[in-house]
This record gives structure tokens, C-alpha cells and sequence, in this order.
């Protein structure tokens, strides 16, 4: 008996994807001798458990593209209340590491974050409710507080006290989806006001209650350290720099990376410096590429959907992507402070890789046009309007503001 694995979707996003993986296992390996070492751990152990994630990321994203996308609309409205559930019992009884509480334990001694499953879970609602509704519904902030801008605030407000980095991303894509699924101009910026309204007042709590467990502290330090430029504060930054301009043009060669030893977060947070000392500018700038390539996948998949809900899906999951890329990138050259955001499928990290893999899978099932108009979704027991109806195409007389 023959297994036959059916592989659809844009073949080239699976290409550019796989070269993002093999490069991170390539550079994760080398990035990771020094910490393995200094912990009394294995480098080939270390690789063992990178190769596990990517082969099983691999497998998640082929077993979700092969589902059809109207699918993840009905789950992600039954996954919310669970997600901000996990959420709460992370803040309250998460894994604590440096003052932040931004995991769950897992059996086998491993962790889950589960901000990644609430941004995949949110963004995608938001496409289903705004795939659904017209642009005059979409008009009334009052009408739609509670069914759209109630459960970001919500979500986001959950992972601002163990990770502000997160929920700013999170909270910026979902006002740039809302603004591409034509929400009302005047009710973005009232969104906006609430969220800064809402940190500041998380701010003032922190200060009233200063034995209340926060990572306030942290943000100031690292905010006033970049401006400042403490070399001290900005220790991982300077090292990171310095293997960037000791990589010149060629690099060093794969695994000959001297500063990754300097580097304490060398396999995930500033893994691209370590890429840029032994693969060279050449290399850095062809992940860079890559990720451009990636970007115009992702506008061409949604451009290409055939219902309004597969365009949104493909443009928000693919924007928490690579705006978490571009994050990470830009700690890494020291554009913006250290927030934690890793390089998507590059660095090391089971849930970054996982939740990454099963966002591509998701868009991947858009890519693959398994969607019809009487779809899945079952949208009468559900009692809702059919997506294809109410918009078909990621077009200007459907999404006013792309």
C-alpha cells in the first residue's frame, strides 16, 4: 500500500518556507554548541529536538492545508473564550522566567506559548466577522464593540503584563486587517485612543501597586538603555552588531561564527546576527529577500481567494509573519529595543515554529481554492450569512480601503 502525500497550494511559498527552515536548523545548530556546552547539554540532542519541530511543524502545516479554510472561521469563534481562558491561567500559574509569565508546562518538561495560539486564533476571527459583514454594518462602533474591538482588547490585554512586544504586534495587525476590511476610518482611531488609554492606565496601576508582578521595569530599562546607548544595558545588541560587521560580505563560513559565544540568545532572538557573521551580507540579505518574496506570496494568495474571508485570512495571518521577521530583524541591527520576538521558522523554539508552520498551512488552504460557496463552514447552522455572498474578492468595491 502506497502512501501518497498530495502536496497543493503555491509551491513556491512552500519552496521559500523550506528554505527558511533548513537555513534555521543549519545556524541553530551552530548557534547553539556554545549554550549547549556552558549547560552540560549535547549539540546533537540540541539538533535532535530542532529537527523534531521542524519535521512536525512540516507536518502541521501539510495536514492544515489540506483542510478547507472555511473551517478555521467556525473554529476560531468556538476557540476564543478557551484561548483567553489559557491566557488567564498563563498569567496567573504560567512558567515565570525573568519576571514574565508567558508559558505553560507541558508534559515531558516542555512550554507552550500561548500568545501565539491567541494570535492565530484572533486574527482569524476577525477576517470570518469582518468577511461577513457589509460596509454599512461596519459603520456603527456601538454595534460592533462587543462582537469585534471587545475581544482584541481583550486578547491583547491579557499578553500586555508578561509580553508588551506581542501584544503591540497583535494589536497593530488587527487594526491594519480592520482597516483593510473596510471598518469605519473614525472607529479605528477611537480603537486606537482606547488602546493607549488602556496601557496607560496599566501603567499607572503598576506604579500605584509597585508589588504587582509586571514587566514595566523591564520596557523602561530597555527603552531608556537604547536611547542612551549603554553599552552595558545593551550588551547582546552590541555583540550582535559586531558579528554583523565581522561577517563582511562572504561570512565566515557555516558553524565558524566566533561572537555567537558572546551571544546568550544566539539560536532565536539575535539568530540573524549569528547568520550574517558566517553566511555574510550576501546571506543576511538573501533571508531578507526571502522574506519579501514571502510578503508578495501572501498578496498574491489573497488577491487570488476566492471569497472575501480567504483574502483577509491570508493578509492577517501573513502580516503577524512577517511583522514579527521584521521585529526581530530590526532588534537585531539595533533600529528598535529588545522585545523577544523570534525569527519565524528560523529560530529555535517549538511554539514559534509550530504556530508559524500552521499559519502558513492555513494560508496554504486559501492557495489551494478548497473553499465553495456552500462550503464547511455550515453557515446555516451557524446562522450566519455565506461569506461568498455577502463578498466574493479581495477587490476595491469589496474592501474599500486596499
Amino acid at each position: 500500500m502506497k502512501l501518497k502525500l498530495e502536496i497543493k497550494g503555491d509551491s513556491t511559498l512552500w519552496i521559500l518556507t523550506a528554505i527558511l527552515a533548513l537555513v534555521g536548523t543549519i545556524t541553530v545548530y551552530s548557534a547553539s554548541s556554545n549554550l549547549a556546552f556552558s549547560g552540560g547539554a549535547s549539540t546533537l540532542v540540541d539538533l535532535a529536538k530542532h529537527l523534531f519541530f521542524i519535521g512536525a511543524g512540516f507536518g502541521l502545516m501539510y495536514a492544515v492545508h489540506r483542510v478547507d479554510y472555511n473551517l478555521f472561521g467556525s473554529f476560531s469563534r468556538l476557540l476564543l473564550v478557551p484561548v483567553a481562558i489559557l491566557l488567564v491561567y498563563t498569567l496567573v500559574n504560567g512558567v515565570n522566567v525573568s519576571n514574565a509569565s508567558r508559558w505553560i508546562r507541558l508534559p515531558m518538561g516542555q512550554t507552550f506559548q500561548t500568545s501565539a495560539l491567541a494570535s492565530v486564533v484572533l486574527i482569524t476571527y476577525l477576517a470570518r466577522y469582518l468577511a461577513l459583514r457589509s460596509k454599512e454594518e461596519l459603520r456603527s462602533f456601538k454595534a460592533t464593540f462587543l462582537p469585534l474591538i471587545f475581544p482584541i482588547l481583550l486578547v491583547v490585554g491579557l499578553i500586555l503584563p508578561a509580553n508588551f512586544s506581542t501584544a503591540a504586534l497583535i494589536f497593530g495587525v488587527s487594526i491594519l486587517l480592520l482597516f483593510i476590511g473596510g471598518y469605519a476610518l473614525k472607529n479605528l482611531f477611537i480603537l486606537a485612543g482606547s488602546g493607549l488609554v488602556a496601557l496607560a492606565i496599566f501603567v499607572a496601576l503598576v506604579y500605584a501597586f509597585p508589588n504587582m508582578s509586571n514587566r514595566v521595569a523591564t520596557w523602561k530599562t530597555r527603552i531608556e538603555s537604547f536611547s542612551s546607548g549603554d553599552s552595558a544595558e545593551n550588551y547582546q545588541v552590541t555583540k550582535a552588531k559586531m558579528a554583523i560587521a565581522e561577517g563582511q560580505y562572504l561570512g565566515k563560513g557555516p558553524g565558524k561564527s566566533a561572537l555567537k559565544n558572546f551571544l546568550p540568545q544566539s539560536n532565536s532572538d539575535f539568530i540573524f546576527a549569528v547568520i550574517v557573521e558566517e553566511w555574510g551580507t550576501l546571506g543576511g540579505g538573501l533571508i531578507i529577500v526571502v522574506f519579501i518574496w514571502i510578503l508578495f506570496r501572501f498578496l498574491r494568495i489573497a488577491n487570488r481567494a476566492k471569497t472575501s474571508f480567504g483574502s483577509l485570512l491570508s493578509l492577517g495571518l501573513g502580516l503577524v509573519i512577517l511583522a514579527q521577521a521584521l521585529v526581530n530583524l530590526s532588534v537585531a541591527v539595533n533600529l528598535i529595543p529588545v522585545t523577544g520576538q523570534t525569527l519565524p521558522l528560523v529560530s529555535k523554539g517549538g511554539t514559534s515554529i509550530w504556530m508559524t508552520a500552521i499559519a502558513l498551512g492555513m494560508i496554504q488552504s486559501v492557495s489551494r481554492g478548497k473553499s465553495q460557496s456552500n462550503s464547511s463552514l455550515d453557515d446555516e447552522a451557524l446562522n450566519i450569512e455565506s461569506p461568498s455572498d455577502e463578498k466574493t474578492a479581495l477587490n476595491p468595491e469589496n474592501l474599500s480601503h486596499v
